[in-house]
């Protein structure tokens, strides 16, 4: 007795209407090497593709379908089986459906029953060597069912199997992952240097650039100037492990640094990939990087290092610094603003922020705000100071602590700056090395090749002058940098600098030094500053912390915007009241005050006449020739003032209440006297409403109008003044 084939007893399911459809074969293949290296797919495709002729399908009708190598018209290679089968086929063509297995049509439950559902709908049948299938029965779609949650199940434990085994080769060191730049994998699998000595030069200049830089912007503009390329091994394609020269790049640098590589450490397992992340058609997307503590290997000491780990935590350690966040110093920008990062407030402990305002000329003011509260609760400024003062504190004690090592600080510049010109110098002449070499060997191969094969020595000749025009334009880059570069300091220059290491600060002031080289020193020899501006005066006192853990205390001015902020303005004020009553003039004023030591608000150095005068008006010293005039003027009437006299009993400048005359913000009218003089209208409701509306923010009219006049309203409705229409009322 024979056994049949399951096709030959299956007669019943396959109808004749099937037949007029199309017969699909699936198989897999996941790149063209496969079919090479792997040819027992192709064989099972063509035995599959025979089975769907035996059950009747003319071999015009059955279609041959791969996932993976695209060779349909779409070209979709990320979507499982049955979904290429759906949207390029469409299951309502679909007779049947041959595999090898039915279940790797899906990689998942889901898809495996959404696969059974859609061709029950549609009628399609589905085979493998076992048998011929239709999902619309019961006991068939049952017994898929299960196929499809063993396949599951095993490929779960395959899976398993592979990263247990990758997970321990990787953690004896042998799993081979991509190298970065400068590495090199050897047949035999061991990780070396790479030999190529101006590969190497260039990974050393990176590192010690930015030790000295402390900046990855500042890194490759120094290659980009300089036209240093970076030597990369191919990894893939018909250049694989060929070396190639690309110009550098901010995140290949950035990579560089925070690989640890570098420093001899061997990892694995340092990102996962986060399905959400991933971008269709890109099979390397939705990488995310995990903390250190998370990695799955780290063994320090497995490969041949350019760097040591203490360079290597110090790199990370500057990069997450130099990231704009409140916690970190942040990277040197441009700015006036010394001190950007170190100072913290004396107060909240919180890092102050620095913001600019342009003034005559264009030219930036800094200024140092404590303004955390403010912008995360909308609350107010917790303190705030001019940055020039502080700038110019913090500085003189920094020149005064640079004074003793100054000859040493300039010798090691010099001689800094002459070793990072022979590096340079180095690459150049290794890339001019290399381009010789290239001439060379087209030379000897035009040379040994037969003459009469004029075929070949076309093409070889063509190859000897292309490899020496690249000679030339590389010699001429060369001539060219050289021609832009400074020179070499000679002997007399040498000693120009040591002469000047002994006036620092005509140095830091120097039109060479940029405010980015006064930073960086700043933050080499400074690791915090605390600023406590005391109550609301000019006086503040400075804490700073040396790196090494010195501190310093001490205290400098700031400039105030009032007179009453002063901290001696008690002393002031009695003093000037003191010399207007023995009679003395403005100008004498002034120059007493300034010979006492009194200073102005603002960034004066010195009190002028006008200063004198405006501060005896607040002061309420009325000047003889004003005592003159109102003896001579008529009486006032009820809630009549003088301007000075308002202008003191309101709180406000006299000049500020002047300009609300002019603007018509107050009723007033002018005398009959030789100096048509002011005499302003106020009852005890309106000189209520003039201080209300002097103590709204300056500017607060014009930059939120609404609140503006909802405030005004309340202040008539507190006061119960009511002015004319044009006045500012709400």
């Amino acid at each position: 007795m024979t056994a049949t084939a399951p096709w030959e007893r299956l007669d019943g399911k396959i109808q004749p209407w099937h037949l007029d459809r199309l017969a699909v074969v699936y198989v897999r293949q996941s790149t063209p090497q496969q079919v090479l290296d792997h040819a027992e797919s192709t064989r099972l495709q063509y035995g599959l593709t025979q089975r769907a002729v035996d059950l009747g399908w003319p071999a015009s009708r059955v279609l041959v379908i791969d996932e993976d190598l695209g060779q349909s018209a779409s070209g979709l290679v990320d979507r499982p089986g049955f979904q290429r089968l759906v949207s390029e086929v469409g299951l309502d063509h679909v007779g049947l459906v041959l595999g090898v297995e039915m279940s790797r049509l899906a990689r998942s439950g889901r898809e495996w029953h959404q696969l059974l559902e859609l061709c029950a709908l549609a009628g399609a049948l589905l085979a493998d060597p076992d048998g011929v299938y239709d999902p619309a029965e019961h006991n068939d779609r049952m017994l898929l069912g299960l196929k499809g949650t063993i396949s599951e199940a095993e490929l779960h434990l395959i899976k398993q199997r592979m990263w247990n085994g990758r997970i321990g080769k990787a953690r004896r060191g042998e799993l081979a992952v991509p190298l970065p730049v400068g590495y090199l994998r050897l047949d035999d699998g061991q990780v070396v240097k790479d030999p190529d000595e101006q590969v190497q030069a260039v990974v050393r200049l990176v590192f010690d650039l930015f030790d000295e830089l402390g900046l990855i912007n500042g890194v490759l503009r120094f290659l980009v100037d300089h036209g240093i390329q970076m030597g990369i091994r191919a990894r893939e394609g018909p250049e694989k492990g060929r070396l190639v020269w690309r110009r550098p790049s901010r995140i290949m640098i950035q990579n560089m640094l925070r690989h640890p590589a570098y420093a001899g450490i061997y990892v694995y397992g340092r990102s996962r990939t986060d399905p959400r992340r991933r971008i269709p058609g890109r099979p390397c997307t939705g990488r995310v990087r995990k903390p250190r503590e998370d990695w799955l290997v780290y063994l320090p000491g497995t490969l041949p290092a350019y760097i040591g780990t203490e360079q290597h935590e110090r790199n990370l350690a500057r990069i997450e610094a130099n990231r704009s966040r409140a916690l970190s110093l942040g990277a040197l920008r441009d700015g006036p603003a010394l001190l950007v990062g170190l100072v913290h407030c004396g107060r909240c402990d919180t890092r102050m922020t620095v913001h600019y305002q342009r003034g005559a000329g264009g030219k930036l003011w800094p200024k140092y705000e404590c303004s955390r509260a403010k912008a995360d609760y909308g609350g107010v400024l917790c303190q705030q100071l001019s940055g020039a003062c502080l700038d110019r504190y913090v500085t003189a004690l920094l020149l005064t602590a640079l004074a003793p090592a100054a000859l040493e600080v300039s010798l090691a510049a010099a001689e800094h700056a002459q070793q990072r010109r022979h590096e340079v110098d180095r690459i150049w002449l290794q890339r001019l090395e290399r381009a010789d070499f290239a001439v060379d060997r087209a030379r000897r191969q035009y040379q040994l090749s037969e003459p009469e094969n004029r075929l070949v020595v076309r093409e070889l000749e063509r190859a000897w002058e292309a490899a020496l025009a690249d000679r030339q334009h590389l010699g001429e880059e060369y001539d060219r940098f050289l021609a832009a570069r400074p020179r070499v300091l000679t002997a007399t220059e040498r000693e120009q600098i040591r002469a000047l290491a002994g006036d620092l600060p005509a140095v830091w002031q120097a039109p060479t030094t940029t405010d980015t080289d006064r930073k960086q020193l700043m933050r080499h020899l400074i690791e915090k500053i605390r600023v406590s501006v005391i109550d609301d005066s000019e006086r503040v006192t400075v804490q700073i912390t040396w790196v090494g853990g010195h501190r310093t205390d001490g205290e400098t001015i700031r400039p105030v915007g009032r007179l009453d902020q002063l901290s001696y303005f008690p002393q002031l004020a009695a003093r000037a009241r003191e010399l207007a009553a023995a009679g003395q003039t403005a100008p004498a004023i002034a120059e007493i005050l300034n010979a006492e030591g009194f200073r102005p608000p603002k960034r004066r150095d010195h009190f002028g006449t006008q200063g004198v005068r405006q501060l005896l008006r607040e002061l309420g010293c009325i000047s003889p020739q004003e005592q003159s005039l109102r003896r001579n003027a008529s009486p006032l009437g009820p809630d009549e003032w003088w301007p000075s006299d308002l202008a003191r009993e309101i709180g406000m400048p006299r000049v500020t209440l002047f300009g609300w005359i002019k603007n018509g913000w107050v009723t007033a009218h002018q005398q009959d006297d030789r100096r048509r003089s002011w005499v302003i209208h106020a009852d005890r409701a309106e000189a209520e409403r003039l201080r209300r509306l002097h103590e709204l923010p300056r500017g607060h009219g014009a930059r939120q109008p609404w609140l503006y006049h909802q405030r005004m309203t309340i202040i008539q409705n507190e006061t119960g003044a009511h002015g004319d229409d044009d006045k500012p009322q709400l």
